[in-house]
């Protein structure tokens, strides 16, 4: 499961379909929705959901506005060594406003691409492009730690 994976502090959601949340501090280092560089706004929050069999990667920026990369979470890969894949085929640009998060789901082809965490950083990359050819992408670095109870080197 993506969360395990991401060895983070549970995130409570109050949402009856989310099975699993986990919210990760650290530096967001891009940030593009439908290709605007919004990188210099990025928070330094990610959160990862895994939801109805789907599992996403949620960015957001400064000014409210989120990008969500979506996908199948039975289908993550692996590549290379060990580090997981995976493929995202929607991709959900928001805005925040007075009236809640207004979302425009649109279908897309690309992956996140995260490291195995471990002492030192994890790294979560996502690239996806619209059919209509826009590019969707965000990165994230994160420290990591030993899992509790492991004894330092």
């Amino acid at each position: 499961m993506l969360a395990a994976l991401l060895a983070a502090a549970p995130l409570s959601v109050s949402s009856a379909r989310a099975q699993t949340a986990v919210k990760l501090d650290g530096t967001c280092t891009r940030l593009v929705i439908a290709g605007q560089d919004l990188g210099a706004s990025c928070k330094g929050t990610l959160t990862n959901l895994v939801a109805r069999g789907r599992a996403s990667f949620d960015f957001t920026s400064q000014d409210g506005r989120t990008l969500s990369f979506s996908g199948n979470g039975a289908r993550q890969e692996r590549t290379e060594e060990s580090d997981p894949l995976q493929p995202i085929n929607l991709v959900i640009p928001g805005r925040s406003g007075a009236e809640g998060v207004a979302q425009t789901p649109a279908l897309a082809i690309g992956a996140c691409r995260f490291t195995t965490p471990e002492p030192g950083k994890t790294g979560i990359e996502c690239e996806a492009s619209s059919p209509d050819g826009k590019l969707y992408a965000g990165s994230f670095v994160t420290a990591s730690g030993p899992a509790p109870g492991a004894s330092a080197p």
